[in-house]
Formats: structure tokens, C-alpha cells, sequence
């Protein structure tokens, strides 16, 4: 099916670097397979951000497309009853006044046992998108931690380790452990070539929470960069989970290309916005 005649919306953002012409974005026919193409996308000369469903949008991609998978999927596990996993986000993951909360977002209210059955559904067509050899990285909480490493295995990657971000603040607790880190569980599509062109990467990351955030558990940005520098020179990233853009912003400044997958309305236009605002400060 043409472009023209497709009914979806489709918006082009494109980045001008001073004293160079207007580069074109990446193309949609170029990276979707014929006609199965989003509701919504923009993009810029080295990002793209598509609006929609994962599960729906990992399985229209051309195969092989990618070098790496960086992301931060919904952790669904803000409670250890339903009804407390089946409050909103907000609810869950801040504590603001409902003045100045942020739009919650979608996908974080499965038990989990149905968040990890999801997790290995599209974790295995996001296999299928890699190139052999491909790494992975999805961050995860304490109480997902077991099914994160489940879901990664079933996908068939090969699971590598899990490192670590210590966030440094956490709510204290007389007697227990502070849960001031999240991880990162990781691995590759088949193997991994020990002399791939990649540095020696730490296995704790130590940042705090980002100040002025634009999505509730937005990652910080220098982590995201030091987390990218995982993907050989030059690769081409996906990021299931886009959310504020934090990874595809990350790995632009980096020199690599990203792609974001982003299903909630607000967080899809926040992220195109925030990517267009710094690439263009930091050009």
C-alpha cells in the first residue's frame, strides 16, 4: 500500500545541524515491512519514534534490522496483592500532588505470571528483529527480577548477567535493606564474540533519579548513554518501551541510530519533543 494512501497520520521531524543541509529521516519503508505501518511516527536523521503497541509493532519490522535491544518495559509490580498492582502509576510509583502528576502509562497492571508470558512474547520477536549476536538489556525491580530472566531464556537470548543501578536514595526501612537499585538483566542473540569493537563496561551504575523529570520513571541520561556503549560502533538500537525517549536520545548522542516503540499517547509526543529539543541544543 503507497504511503499517500495509507489513513494513518504521519509527522516528520527533522534535525538541521548548522551549516548542513536537512538530512532525511529514517524511512518507515525501510524498517516496516510493506503497508504494516504505525498510526503515528516522527523522526529525525538518526532517531525514530513509532506510536503504538509493541506487541503489535515488534512483528512488522524487516528481520535482522537491528544490532541491539536497550530497554525499560513496564515492570508491573508496584504491589504484591492485585489490588494493589491494579492502581494507577502514579499511585504506585510517586508521590506528587495530583497538580503536578505526571500522565500515568500503560501496560503495568499484569500479575506475574501474564507479565512474564508478555515479556517472552515480545522478547522473542525482538530476537527475530537482531542480528546474530546482538545483545540485549531490559531493566527490571527486585520483584520482577526471577521472571525478567525467565522471559529473556524462553525468548531463546542467551542470558549473560545482571548489572546493576544503584540509585542511591531509597525509602528507609528500620532493620531491612534500602531498595535503592533496579538491574539490568542482559544477554545476546546466539553468541558473542569476545573481541566485538565494544569497552569494558562497569557492572554498577551509579546515578540518581533524574531532577525535572517528564515520565514517571524515566531513567537517568548519562546512564542510558554509558548503558547503550554495549552495541558495536554505529549499530542501529531498538527500544521497545520508549517513554520519555531517554534511550534513543542517549544513543544519538552516542552515534548510533535508535528507534523507540512508544504505546501511550502523551509519553509518545513528550518523547519526539524532548529529542527534537536536545539534539538540536546539543548540535
Amino acid at each position: 500500500m503507497p504511503l499517500m494512501e495509507c489513513a494513518w497520520i504521519y509527522k516528520r521531524i527533522e534535525i538541521r545541524k548548522e551549516g548542513m543541509p536537512m538530512e532525511k529521516s529514517l524511512k518507515l519503508e525501510e524498517l516496516l515491512k510493506e503497508g504494516m505501518y504505525p498510526e503515528e511516527s516522527a523522526g529525525g536523521e538518526h532517531w525514530r519514534i513509532l506510536h503504538g503497541d509493541t506487541l503489535k509493532l515488534v512483528k512488522s519490522f524487516r528481520p535482522e534490522l537491528f544490532d541491539a535491544v536497550v530497554t525499560d518495559p513496564p515492570y508491573a509490580s508496584g504491589g504484591t496483592k492485585q489490588n494493589e498492582r491494579n492502581r494507577t502509576t502514579n499511585q504506585k510509583y510517586s508521590s506528587m500532588r495530583s497538580g503536578n502528576a505526571l500522565p500515568d502509562f500503560d501496560g503495568d497492571n499484569k500479575d506475574q505470571r501474564s507479565w512474564t508470558r508478555w515479556a517472552a512474547e515480545w522478547l522473542a520477536d525482538a530476537r527475530k528483529l537482531c542480528k546474530p549476536g546482538a545483545p540485549v538489556c531490559m531493566f527490571i525491580d527486585w520483584r520482577q527480577l526471577p521472571a525478567a530472566s525467565d522471559a529473556l531464556q524462553w525468548a531463546g537470548w542467551i542470558w549473560r548477567g545482571t548489572a546493576v543501578w544503584d540509585k542511591g536514595n531509597s525509602r528507609p526501612q528500620k532493620g531491612r535493606f534500602r531498595q535503592q537499585a533496579e538491574y539490568i538483566v542482559w544477554g545476546s542473540n546466539g553468541d558473542m564474540p569476545i573481541n566485538r569493537p565494544v569497552p569494558c563496561l562497569p557492572g554498577v551504575f551509579k546515578y540518581g533519579n533524574p531532577q525535572n523529570r517528564i515520565h514517571l520513571t524515566e531513567k537517568p541520561l548519562q546512564l542510558m548513554r554509558d548503558i547503550v556503549k554495549i552495541t558495536e560502533p554505529g549499530g542501529h538500537i531498538l527500544d521497545p518501551f520508549a517513554g520519555s525517549g531517554t534511550t534513543v536520545l542517549a544513543a544519538v548522542l552516542e552515534g548510533y541510530t535508535a528507534t523507540g516503540i512508544e504505546v501511550t499517547d502523551e509519553y509518545a509526543h513528550r518523547a519526539r519533543e524532548r529529542i527534537m529539543r536536545e539534539l538540536e541544543q546539543a548540535a
